[in-house]
C-alpha cells in the first residue's frame, strides 16, 4: 500500500513539473503592425527597435514580439492582421495610421492597440494608444485654473483636426472657450487673424487718441501724443489666452499673425498642443514664452540617449509610446497570472509608464501630462 501511495506521488510530481515546463516553454506572442515597407518604413523599422528595448529592458523569454508590415496599406494591414490571429495572436500593437484600421473590426477576437490619436468612430477592438486632444486639453484646463485664465479662444485649422478638436473640447469642458477656425493659407491667414483680434478696431484707436489729445487741454499731451505713435494699437484683444491647434510651419504663421496684429506673448498666454520638443520652437525668441502639454521630457530624454546608444540613430517620436505599450501590455498579464484576457484591457485601469500615467477608458487611453514652457532657448517644465 505504502509502494503504491510513493508511486502515485512520483507521478503526480512528475505531471505537475511537466505542466510547468509547458508553462514555462508557451510563449506570450504579441503582434506588430507597422510600415516596414513604402515611404513610413523607417517610423515602422524605428518602432520595432524600441519594442525590442523594452522586451530586453523587460528581460522575460516568454514573450515574444511578431512583426508584421502594413505598408501603410488597410488591405495590407488587414491580411497581416488576420495571419496573426489565426495563428493564435490575441493582442497587436498597432497600426499607425487611423485609415489602416477599417477592416480589422472583423478580427472580433483580436485585440489593438493602435497608436493613432483619434478616436472617433474607431472599431470596438482597437484601443486608441496615441496622445489624443482630449488628454491634452485637460492638461491644458489644469494649467487655465492656476492661472485664472477664463477667456480663451481656439485657433482650429479647417483642413485638420477639426471633429477631433471639436469633441475634446466638449469632452474636457474647458472654460469659456471661444472657437475660431482658419485657413492654413497664408493669403487669407493674416486677414482672418486681424478679425479675431479686432486689429482693424485696435488700430484705428490710436489714431482717434492722438486726434482727441490734438484737441484737448491735457497736460503732457505732446509727450503722450509721441508715445501713441510708437503704438501700433491700443484697446482690449478679448481674451486672455489662445489654444493654436497646429505644428511646424503652420503654427510658426499663425504666432507671426498674432505678432503683426500686435497680440504678443507677454500680454497674451500663447498655448499649443503637444509638441514633441521641437528644438525650431526654441528659435522663435519672439513668439516665446509658448506653452504645451506633453509627455515627461526627463524619461524622454533618457530613451533617446538609451535608443541611440544601442542602435546609433535616433527614434521616431511614436517609438516612444511603444516602448510603453510594450510595458503596459508585460503589466497587465502579469497582473492576470501570464494568462491573456480581452477585459483586462478594456476596463478602467491606470498604469505609469515611462511617457507619463496612463488610464484605459472607453477602449482609449488618456494621458495624464506634463505642462511645458519655451523660454530662454530651454524647454521649462511648468507642473
Amino acid at each position: 500500500m505504502k509502494t503504491f501511495i510513493k508511486i502515485t506521488i512520483f507521478f503526480i510530481i512528475i505531471s505537475v513539473l511537466n505542466v510547468q515546463k509547458i508553462f514555462a516553454e508557451e510563449k506570450i506572442k504579441i503582434g506588430l503592425l507597422v510600415p516596414l515597407s513604402g515611404q513610413n518604413k523607417e517610423i515602422g523599422k524605428s518602432i520595432v527597435k524600441s519594442t525590442r528595448l523594452a522586451i530586453n529592458k523587460i528581460n522575460n523569454s516568454s514573450i515574444e514580439i511578431l512583426p508584421r508590415d502594413t505598408a501603410s496599406n488597410p488591405d495590407t494591414t488587414f491580411e497581416n492582421a488576420k495571419e496573426l490571429s489565426e495563428s493564435g495572436v490575441k493582442i497587436i500593437i498597432g497600426p499607425i495610421f487611423n485609415k489602416n484600421l477599417i477592416y480589422l473590426d472583423q478580427l472580433k477576437d483580436t485585440l489593438f492597440l493602435s497608436l493613432t490619436n483619434k478616436t472617433i468612430d474607431n472599431p470596438k477592438n482597437i484601443i486608441s494608444v496615441g496622445i489624443n486632444a482630449r488628454s491634452q486639453l485637460n492638461t491644458i484646463k489644469k494649467f487655465q485654473k492656476l492661472n485664472g485664465l477664463k477667456k480663451t479662444i481656439f485657433l482650429i485649422p479647417k483642413e485638420k483636426y477639426k471633429e477631433e478638436i471639436e469633441i475634446a473640447i466638449n469632452q474636457s469642458k474647458i472654460n469659456n472657450a471661444k472657437v475660431h477656425y482658419y485657413d492654413s493659407d497664408p493669403t487669407k491667414l493674416t486677414k482672418q487673424i486681424e478679425k479675431i483680434t479686432r486689429y482693424s478696431i485696435r488700430k484705428q484707436n490710436v489714431k482717434d487718441e492722438i486726434k482727441r489729445l490734438e484737441k484737448s487741454d491735457e497736460k503732457n499731451k505732446e509727450k503722450k501724443i509721441e508715445n501713441l505713435k510708437k503704438r501700433d494699437t491700443i484697446g482690449k484683444i478679448g481674451f486672455d489666452s489662445v489654444i493654436i491647434s497646429d505644428f511646424g510651419k503652420n503654427l510658426k504663421s499663425i504666432t507671426t499673425s498674432l505678432l503683426y496684429t500686435d497680440v504678443l506673448p507677454t500680454k497674451v498666454y500663447f498655448i499649443t498642443l503637444n509638441q514633441w520638443f521641437d528644438e525650431s520652437l526654441l528659435k522663435e525668441i519672439s513668439s516665446q514664452p509658448i506653452y504645451f502639454p506633453s509627455i515627461n521630457k526627463e524619461n524622454y530624454d533618457i530613451f533617446i540617449k538609451n535608443y541611440y546608444e544601442k542602435f546609433e540613430e535616433y527614434p521616431n517620436q511614436l517609438s516612444f509610446l511603444s516602448y510603453d505599450i510594450v510595458g503596459l501590455i508585460y503589466y497587465l498579464i502579469n497582473e492576470n497570472n501570464f494568462s491573456f484576457d480581452k477585459k483586462m484591457f478594456l476596463k478602467k485601469n491606470k498604469f505609469k509608464g515611462k511617457v507619463g500615467i496612463f488610464e484605459i477608458k472607453e477602449n482609449k487611453v488618456n494621458h495624464i501630462l506634463n505642462f511645458y514652457k519655451v523660454e530662454d532657448n530651454n524647454f521649462k517644465k511648468v507642473f
